[in-house]
């Protein structure tokens, strides 16, 4: 069955960096187009950034410069590198595939906070 698998989130101070994986199985990993959600209680989970299956990347405004994803087709991973990291990128960092379409699949997400 489908599964996401996140990792890598924990507390760390302002401007510091962190790397989150994300583990993928179940899918056909190298035609999926991957992105990076995120969610803080009592708001919607909202897309950060995304990878397409031919490495194409958005990021949404907040991030571009700081956020790099990437993806490993051979693993079945994406990874998100979180550099110069804000009080506000505080949330629960799921991924999931890259689309309009809901869907659930979404996994236990990981922890990142980001004290001032």
């Amino acid at each position: 069955q489908v599964q996401f698998v996140e990792s890598g989130g924990g507390l760390v101070h302002l401007g510091g960096s962190l790397r989150l994986s994300c583990a993928a199985s179940g899918i056909l990993f190298d035609i999926s187009d991957m992105g990076w959600y995120r969610q803080v209680p009592g708001k919607q989970r909202e897309l950060v950034t995304a990878i397409t299956s031919r490495d194409f990347v958005f990021y949404v405004d907040s991030v571009k410069g700081r956020f790099t994803i990437s993806r490993d087709n051979a693993k079945n991973m994406v990874y998100l590198q979180m550099n110069s990291l804000k009080p506000e990128d505080t949330a629960v960092y799921y991924c999931n595939y890259y689309t309009s379409r809901p869907n659930d699949y979404w996994g236990r997400g990981t922890q990142i906070t980001v004290s001032s």
